[in-house]
């Protein structure tokens, strides 16, 4: 059975919503799942699943959250070859270029870090609606299927 860990950071709750249609669905498709606040969650905790999910909000004109910065930094210590990443989050479109800039920057570290981009990078506008849910579905199925081939 594939294991895998859903770190998110949130403020309004939105990207909770996001980490728990994730892992549900994760869960729905047989995979052992844990899920964290990135304040509490340490970055070499990755290396023990085989599955990586990051789900960050991006703060004002596209900063990473002040809660997940020591885990970002930390990311880029770490090594994640042979995993499987992906990450998703909300933002507001309202930020243009920098809409989900933090998403961008978490999957471009964990790509660094080693691990393997299971799914295109999923951006929500602020709370997952109808369409949003059948997006991370299709992203958790497609992180499945890219883990069962590596």
């Amino acid at each position: 059975m594939a294991t895998a860990k859903v770190i998110f950071a949130t403020i309004t709750g939105n990207n909770e919503d996001v980490a728990d249609i994730i892992t549900e669905k994760l869960e729905n498709l047989g995979v052992d799942v844990t899920k964290e606040e990135i304040s509490q969650a340490d970055a070499t905790e990755f290396e023990a699943v085989d599955i990586c999910i990051v789900v960050p909000y991006t703060y004002d004109e596209g900063a990473l959250p002040e809660e997940g910065l020591d885990f970002f930094d930390d990311l880029q210590d770490v090594d994640l070859s042979g995993k499987v990443y992906g990450c998703a989050g909300s933002g507001d479109t309202f930020y243009d270029d920098d809409y989900c800039r933090a998403v961008t920057d978490f999957s471009k570290v964990l790509k660094k870090a080693g691990a393997t981009q299971g799914a295109k990078d999923v951006f929500v506008n602020l709370a997952p609606e109808a369409e949003d849910i059948k997006n991370l579905d299709a992203f958790a199925e497609q992180i499945v299927k890219t883990q069962a081939n590596a």
